[in-house]
């Protein structure tokens, strides 16, 4: 999932540098950075960031390019939204970047396949069960936590397959039976971690969960 250096051509990490630029430049205009004015929030925050640069550095992969680790994405982003979510996901990668697991010149466009994407898949789909589905608690844990961090994984997973096939650096029939299959497990790994930790965040740590409102879900109707 962390692409090394060398893979792709210079206007591949120039397209990418650029979009993800833009990106950052949203981010910066739109994060709700007040919440990390409470020291609190922000070492939370901070201590999320410490905690996913562990587990990034836990990958298992055969092939440059093909790596597998869990992500972590949906619960940064229903924790504090997806701007700092990014903004949080940017730091970690710049991390295992330095620390030899992924190639800085594919660092732009890592960033935009392993963070961007899976923020914005796991706020979108937050919305549609906000949206259309009953206020209630297991609409949000199992949905939103659950199936949320299981989609944003595979989602993750298929994006990658095709910006390396698209790139003319693997096959699309290797891909699909030596890379792209395994993500259905990482996806149920994804899902039951995420799920278990946001449950838990929201039992006892309510306010670490930026995205869960105790008056939609627990109010009396």
């Amino acid at each position: 999932m962390n692409f090394p250096g060398g893979l792709f051509g210079h206007g591949w990490s120039l397209g990418a540098l650029a979009l993800l630029a833009m990106v950052w430049l949203w981010c910066w205009r739109t994060a709700p950075w007040r919440r990390l004015a409470d020291s609190r929030q922000l070492n939370v925050w901070l201590g999320s960031i410490v905690v996913l640069m562990l587990i990034w550095s836990m990958k298992a992969g055969v092939k440059p390019g093909l790596d597998l680790h869990l992500l972590g994405a949906t619960a940064l982003t229903l924790m504090f939204g997806r701007q700092l979510a990014i903004v949080g996901l940017s730091v970690v990668m710049a991390a295992v970047t330095l620390n030899g697991a992924a190639g800085w010149e594919a660092y732009a466009l890592n960033v935009l396949v392993t963070a961007v994407f899976p923020c914005l898949a796991a706020h979108v789909l937050l919305r549609v069960i906000e949206r259309y589905l009953p206020a209630n608690f297991f609409c949000y844990i199992f949905g939103a936590a659950f199936f949320g961090a299981a989609v944003a994984v595979v989602s993750t997973g298929m994006l990658a397959s095709s910006v390396l096939w698209l790139a003319g650096v693997y096959t699309a029939d290797m891909l699909v039976s030596e890379y792209l299959s395994y993500y259905a497990l990482l996806g149920f790994a994804e899902a039951w971690l995420n799920g278990a930790a946001i449950t838990l965040m929201v039992i006892y740590y309510p306010d670490w969960v930026g995205s869960f409102d105790d008056r939609r879900y627990f109010s009396k109707r």
